[in-house]
């Protein structure tokens, strides 16, 4: 008799005691947590690559015998452990490829002269040798491919399974393969309507670990990822149905105090703007709460459109809070709205962790003669910007109608749910500089309506990119001297605060003593997390008023510091940093008329990251950069998506499953449709899952 899929770990006995405690650790606790414990990727063992004499494009799988060992020093941060191995069966004038770890002292203990070894990587030539750095392997224990183990290990397709201290893939595998054949799978629920008795999910579930062939792998993974993008999405309309149901002021305006506003600002609004601003008014004047998503690449005036929402709010009688970050960029948002709506008798305040205080606007106006507000405005401040604590800690604002959200990627859909019903009669507006792929937006934004900026306003200086070797960093101090001489100012960015020996990269704080000398008698300043707010507000005003000429940061720096005479970026260790990132952190140059320059400089000359780095040579444009990103590190490097509140992906690409995700989403939103409260029958287990995971999300919150 089959076992139930909750059956604890810890009461099975064959599973040892270091084992479960190995497992917990990757969170599998139960026989159903391994039977879903899904393959990363599978590998074709029936069939092996015949050892390549030179680059390959793609990875390939490779069989051989380890014939020779040995340590590579690189330095202080870098120890290479390298293997060669020859084709099983050859001889001293067959093929060999030489396999390469650093930094991973690990592999040295279990790879040795005299074992077999299955390698799965990219391969490159260097001189006469054909290398694989960082392969996925296995170890073959003499004799295996015969027998039982065939089943598991060898002339198959073999699932490659997430592995972790203490409990390898291999192990993995066998554990994987025994659970299989002793739980019941088809009690094993699915939230699925009209697939409730599980037996097709449990076929699925079998076929994504050990197909009998190609197409039966194709068919589970795709059964198992529409129920994976089904959850996602279920989640998803469930929260676009309740706010679509919670009843809210429509906040009506004619637009005489925008009007006003756009008499004020130097500019005119680009018809994206203009696009945006409307669409905006639109969903404020609905009488259901208006949830958008305003998207736009660096530089494309996110924050006139944020502005214009204010106004709207202003006019209809509320107040409106705009929440970002850091406390660096809060105060740049109160300084520009200041610029903007003083002239028209609008309070901005000011709430961060130093100025806790400030409640009301604590320095001198900017205008001598403001225009008078063509309509009444709510008394004492109209406007209040700070960090999200302002809206969870003990300030109150009365009558606050519109929120605004600033460059927070990781203030997921759960976490703006807790925020709106904290505010209910509130319109949501949330702002983001990362160009965010259409697939991706559908999941991480997907409770949101999603208004892009897809255009810049005029007089932006252009920006060149270059990808240079660390040996021309030399040139690039003599290019930022001839900058600086100019009248212009630079960023230097490093990954790390401080030298780490875990991490083989450039420190900032170290670089800003070397530069401070190389610079002479050039003002430099530093800027990073670990500095009290007092220090980090100086260091950046004395950069903003031209006393410092260079800046030495940490991606502190990556989001709203807007320093027009900042024409040169130089990312020290780029590798380090995701292509996103890097196009965020090139949009703090090139805001002004001048041409800019972003400079990176990898810290190793690998041709993969080489190549990588370059697509920033090649485009400018953030969506481009995004969808190149997102194929390269996946949406959880990208936006944090593990801190949405949302089901992890475990089997879905987003870059490779579009379609997928289109069907489910199409199926999710035709339910709530018809059945908004799932109180038919067919959509109980739905409705139940629901409930259930946002309880979870309730006690992991509190």
């Amino acid at each position: 008799m089959k076992l139930p899929p909750e059956t604890p770990l810890g009461t099975l006995p064959w599973i040892s005691k270091p084992r479960l405690t190995a497992l917990r650790k990757l969170g599998i606790e139960s026989l159903g947590d391994l039977a879903l414990h899904f393959p990363r990727r599978h590998e074709d063992r029936s069939r092996f690559s015949r050892f390549p004499i030179g680059a390959t494009a793609d990875p390939v799988l490779i069989r051989g015998d380890i014939v020779k060992v040995g340590f590579l020093p690189f330095g202080k941060w870098r120890r290479g452990f390298e293997a060669t191995i020859q084709e099983s069966g050859g001889d001293a004038l067959s093929g060999q490829v030489v396999l390469r770890w650093f930094n991973m002292p690990h592999i040295s203990k279990a790879v040795s002269v005299g074992f077999s070894i299955v390698a799965y990587g990219k391969t490159k030539l260097r001189g006469r040798k054909v290398l694989m750095d960082f392969p996925d392997y296995e170890l073959v224990e003499e004799g295996e491919g015969e027998g039982e183990e065939t089943l598991i290990h060898l002339n198959r397709i073999v699932p490659i399974h997430p592995a972790g201290e203490g409990v390898s893939a291999k192990k993995l595998r066998e554990l994987i393969y025994r659970a299989l054949q002793e739980t019941d799978l088809t009690s094993l629920p699915t939230i699925l309507p009209g697939a409730q008795d599980g037996a097709d999910r449990a076929v699925a579930i079998h076929d994504i670990h050990f197909p009998a062939s190609a197409a039966d792998l194709a068919a589970a993974r795709e059964r198992l990822v529409f129920e994976e993008f089904f959850q996602i999405q279920a989640l998803l309309a469930s929260r676009r149905a309740e706010i679509a149901a919670a009843p809210l002021s429509a906040k009506k305006t004619n637009g005489r105090l925008l009007a006003v506003l756009s008499e004020q600002v130097a500019f005119s609004p680009t018809g994206a703007q203009e696009r945006a601003i409307a669409s905006i008014r639109e969903g404020m004047e609905a009488p259901s709460r208006m949830h958008r998503l305003l998207q736009g690449d660096v530089g494309s005036g996110k924050t006139f459109v944020a502005a214009a929402a204010a106004m709207n709010a202003l006019e209809s009688g509320c107040r409106v809070a705009l929440l970002a970050p850091t406390q660096i960029l809060a105060e740049q948002h109160w300084r520009t709205f200041r610029k903007w709506m003083e002239p028209l008798g609008i309070q901005i305040a000011l709430r961060t962790g130093t100025r806790s205080e400030a409640l009301a606007p604590n320095e001198p106006t900017l205008f001598d003669t403001p225009v008078p507000s063509p309509c009444p405005l709510p008394e004492g401040p109209q406007i209040v910007v700070g960090t999200h604590a302002l809206l969870y800690g003990d300030v109150t604002i009365e009558n606050l109608g519109l929120i605004i959200i600033d460059e927070q990627h990781k203030f997921g859909v759960m976490q703006r749910a807790k925020l709106a019903n904290a505010h209910p009669q509130a319109d949501i507006l949330v702002l983001t500089a990362t160009p965010i792929p259409r697939t991706l937006a559908q999941t991480a934004y997907g409770d949101l309506e999603v208004t892009v900026l897809d255009e810049l306003p005029p007089g932006r200086g252009k920006i060149i990119t270059g990808v240079r070797p660390a040996s021309k960093l030399n040139d690039a101090a003599k290019f930022i001297r001839a900058q600086v001489e100019a009248g212009r100012q630079a960023f230097i960015v490093y990954p790390l605060i401080d030298e780490s020996e875990k991490v083989a990269a450039k420190a900032a704080r170290e670089e800003y003593e070397k530069w401070c000398v190389e610079l002479t008698p050039i003002p430099c300043g530093l800027l990073h997390g670990r500095m009290d707010t007092a220090e980090k507000h100086s260091t950046m005003e004395a950069f903003r008023r031209h006393e410092t000429h260079v800046l030495i940061a940490t991606t502190v720096i990556e989001v709203g510091i807007d320093v027009p005479n900042a024409t040169v970026m130089l990312i020290e260790n780029a590798e380090r940093f995701g292509l996103a990132q890097l196009h965020q952190l090139r949009g703090r140059v090139g805001r002004g008329a001048h041409t800019s320059y972003c400079i990176l400089i990898p810290g190793n000359a690998d041709p993969d990251v080489i190549d990588r780095l370059r697509i920033l040579e090649t485009t400018t444009d953030g969506f481009a950069v995004a969808e190149a990103d997102l194929k390269l590190r996946g949406p959880g490097d990208i936006l944090g998506i593990a801190q949405t509140g949302l089901p992890p992906l475990r089997l879905g690409d987003l870059s490779k499953d579009a379609s997928i995700l289109q069907a489910s989403r199409t199926l999710a939103q035709k339910i709530f449709q018809s059945d908004p409260t799932l109180a038919q029958a067919e959509h109980s287990h739905l409705r139940d899952w629901i409930q259930r995971r946002l309880t979870l999300l309730e006690l992991a919150d509190g």
